[in-house]
């Protein structure tokens, strides 16, 4: 948090280099096995797509943009939402699910989830019924941060 007035947070987490592992290995065993003509292009290709979602899923940054908090993945900038102001009852802080993981899908409890790591996260309650549990390693600064946008 820079000041009172503006949020910006960027949260990084080991996630990525479990994908970019997993691509380095799909491409090594493509080389390897590449006199099989299936495995030949299928692993490499496979590779470069997990390599995409490693650039993909490198951190989760929240930042406020005056009317709106933008809630991207990056760097990569293919994941992103923006949650405005207006629409939002409450933030609170939470905890996700071990079943909720990482990434962005519905949880088990109902909603969306952005995490990128953790299971520390903040609540966003919106006024059409709607939950987003969005995970940070800031979840107090956040929810103080948005609460104070909505009470001003």
């Amino acid at each position: 948090m820079n000041d009172n007035s503006r949020y910006s947070h960027q949260q990084r987490a080991p996630l990525c280099i479990l994908l970019y592992g997993s691509a380095c290995l799909l491409f090594v065993l493509g080389v390897v096995l590449r006199h099989d003509p299936a495995i030949s292009w299928t692993f490499p290709l496979t590779g470069a797509f997990v390599l995409l979602l490693a650039g993909s899923f490198h951190y989760l940054r929240v930042e406020d943009e005056g009317d709106e908090l933008l809630i991207r993945f990056g760097p990569i900038p293919l994941f992103q939402t923006r949650l405005k102001y207006a629409d939002i009852e409450s933030a609170e802080v939470g905890r996700t699910l071990v079943l909720d993981g990482w990434g962005i899908h519905l949880s088990p409890r109902g909603g969306w989830v952005w995490n990128l790591w953790g299971r520390d996260c903040v609540v966003f309650r919106k006024s059409d019924g709607e939950v987003l549990r969005v995970g940070t390693d800031q979840p107090h600064e956040l929810a103080t941060f948005v609460n104070s946008r909505l009470h001003a």
